[in-house]
């Protein structure tokens, strides 16, 4: 097994462009831990900076349903920053080969839409919301969102980012303003976006573009509408088909302005489907 300072690391669980994720322990304590190590041997300033950037911002977030850090740890010119490790599975994996029930679906999406929201209520933008970076533990039912590695600070005297230059983030779930091609900055609502494009895939097992050219991703998040998710699936209601296309709308003012709206349509879903045991119309984005 691999290790790092007093880390054992004993199983490789993930890979971003910029890190590479273990499960593991420390070897004086045994407890489960993650261990998010940085690529990079002797990084560059602004890499350790960002890796500082993304351990400060989740110390100081108080928010239940977020994966917690324990420590970042310099050892031997590589930076790691250590996790609790709950025992959950990214949503992406869960997804692989088997189908959800609809309850479990909504379930799932009504928490982390109340998570989502409680992170902008904290000035943050995830930038990066996608099935890799939500974790379950059904054993538990718990949902939690991971990975704040390019996830960015609002004021109120900056309430939006703007840099056409920089593209960060992942093609596939991000918004047209995002991709830094709509001349607008980019504020709260991209990860509405992002979370319409996750909520999509849960319920159709695709996203709602497919494209291995970066250029043509980008217009068709900024020109082409998605297929509505109940044509691909139709034993999804028509009304959560319409409550995600609301999220995926070209123009932030169309979609839902915050994520407390979403989880009331999400949660008014649950209970038809409780009480009926189907979902009927209603009209959305009322909150």
């Amino acid at each position: 097994m691999e290790k790092f300072a007093n880390y054992i690391l004993s199983e490789k669980i993930h890979e971003t462009r910029n890190s590479v994720i273990f499960r593991g322990y420390k070897e004086t304590e045994g407890l489960p831990l993650i261990i998010k190590l940085l690529k990079t041997i002797n990084p560059t300033s602004s890499e350790i900076a960002r890796f500082k950037q993304e351990y400060n911002l989740v110390k100081s977030l108080d928010v239940d349903n977020i994966v917690k850090i324990v420590d970042l740890v310099d050892y031997d010119n590589q930076y790691a920053i250590i996790e609790e490790d709950f025992g959950g599975i990214s949503l992406k994996d869960s997804l692989k080969g088997k189908e959800l029930d609809l309850q479990s679906l909504l379930r799932i999406s009504s928490k982390v839409s109340e998570t989502l929201g409680l992170i902008h209520k904290n000035n943050i933008i995830h930038l990066d919301i996608k099935p890799d970076n939500i974790l379950i533990n059904p054993e538990r039912d718990e949902v939690k969102v991971a990975d704040f590695g390019i996830s960015a600070v609002l004021t109120h005297a900056n309430d939006e980012l703007y840099n056409p230059d920089v593209i960060e983030g992942t093609l596939s779930y991000m918004s047209p303003e995002q991709t830094g091609r709509m001349n607008r900055g980019v504020d709260y609502r991209t990860d509405i976006y992002s979370l319409g494009v996750t909520f999509y895939e849960m319920l159709t097992g695709e996203v709602p573009f497919k494209s291995k050219d970066p250029m043509e991703l980008i217009h068709s998040h900024i020109a082409r509408q998605p297929l509505p998710p109940d044509h691909l699936n139709p034993s999804i209601p028509p009304v959560l088909s319409s409550i995600i296309l609301r999220m995926l709308s070209k123009n932030p003012e169309e979609r839902y302005q915050n994520c407390l709206g979403i989880m009331a349509d999400l949660d008014e879903c649950l209970r038809q489907l409780h009480q009926k045991g189907q979902v009927d119309d209603f009209p959305i984005a009322t909150k």
